[in-house]
Parts: structure tokens; C-alpha cells; sequence
């Protein structure tokens, strides 16, 4: 059975993006890059919410972004991915697959199949989904010691409380804090 994972950065006061998409905010140095360049080779199925989808596709596929993350760029680029849309008809990003219609119904039947485990990158709206759903195994939470004054809560619209335990953590010299929680 595949398990059905989330990576995905936060401000301090739990914003996982600014005003109009925002995400500059966010620290992404060389360990961070290192740490991203490692976690591509894990060989996941990425999956995307719309808008996710569509900022990752408009930057990772170019020079400026083979140039900047070499190793991540390529990984990025190479994975297969899944992006959850019902107005995405022909996607430009190579090794992407269009889901539409029940999300829910359809991460049930991925997780029930053999193969690649599955790793939601940003995409708030789905993570607040799958999370009531209870489908998600491992939540990756990188913290950056930044507040901004609004923006979208990572778990915006989440409808009953989600507890979870704390498994793993790693400091990073930037002060960004990566936290790995299961469900409990």
C-alpha cells in the first residue's frame, strides 16, 4: 500500500503562503537546497493542487531554475507528478497526469494500488482535504523564523482537529526548523 505524504513550508504564524501567492518569504539556502536535492531522489509521485501546479510548472522547467537548484530542477522535472484539476485539460509539464472529480475517491484508490509513494508539495487546499480524510501518513513541516502580516493558513478550512506526533526534527543554520509529525 502507498503512503500519501506532505512537504510544505510555513511562516511562524502558520501561513504556508503570503498575499497573492506569495512565498518569497521563504529561506532557501544551501542546506535547504541540499535537503531538497536528498528528498527528490526518494523517488515520489508528486501531487499538486491547481495553482500549486501551475507556479511550480511555470518555474522549475527553465534555465534560471536549472541554474539556481541544478540538482532539484532536475528532479522536479523528471518526477512524475499529479495534478488535481478540473480545468487543466493538457498539461505542459513533463510527466504530469490530470485527477478530476472526487479527490477524496481517487488518493483512496492510489493509496490501495502497488507503487511509488505519493507527496503533496504546497497545495493547501488539498492538504486541508486529505487531512480530514485522514489520508495523510507523514506531514513535513519546514518552519522559517519569519512573520507576515496575512496570508493562507496551512490548514485552512480543516474541519474537525487533526492531533499528531512529533517524529523527527532538523535545524538548519538559517534557522528554518523541519518537523516530521505522524498522525496519532
Amino acid at each position: 500500500m502507498r503512503t500519501l505524504n506532505i512537504f510544505n513550508f510555513i511562516t511562524l504564524n502558520g501561513f504556508y503562503k503570503g498575499e497573492d501567492n506569495d512565498i518569497s518569504w521563504h529561506r532557501h539556502g544551501e542546506e535547504e537546497a541540499q535537503y531538497s536535492a536528498n528528498a527528490m531522489k526518494e523517488d515520489t509521485i508528486l501531487l499538486f493542487g491547481r495553482v500549486t501546479y501551475e507556479m511550480m510548472a511555470s518555474w522549475w522547467p527553465t534555465p534560471m531554475a536549472a541554474e539556481a537548484y541544478p540538482e532539484v530542477a532536475k528532479g522536479m522535472n523528471n518526477a512524475e507528478k499529479i495534478v488535481f484539476s478540473n480545468t487543466i485539460e493538457d498539461p505542459k509539464w513533463m510527466n504530469t497526469k490530470v485527477i478530476s472529480g472526487d479527490i477524496i475517491e481517487k488518493i483512496h484508490q492510489l493509496k490501495s494500488q502497488p507503487g511509488k509513494d505519493m507527496t503533496v508539495l504546497g497545495s493547501g487546499s488539498i492538504v486541508s482535504q486529505f487531512a480530514d480524510a485522514g489520508l495523510i501518513d507523514t506531514y513535513r513541516i519546514m518552519t522559517d523564523p519569519v512573520v507576515i502580516a496575512s496570508g493562507t493558513p496551512i490548514f485552512n478550512g480543516i474541519k474537525k482537529p487533526l492531533n499528531l506526533e512529533l517524529t523527527d526534527t532538523k535545524t538548519f543554520k538559517s534557522g528554518v526548523i523541519l518537523a516530521t509529525y505522524k498522525p496519532l
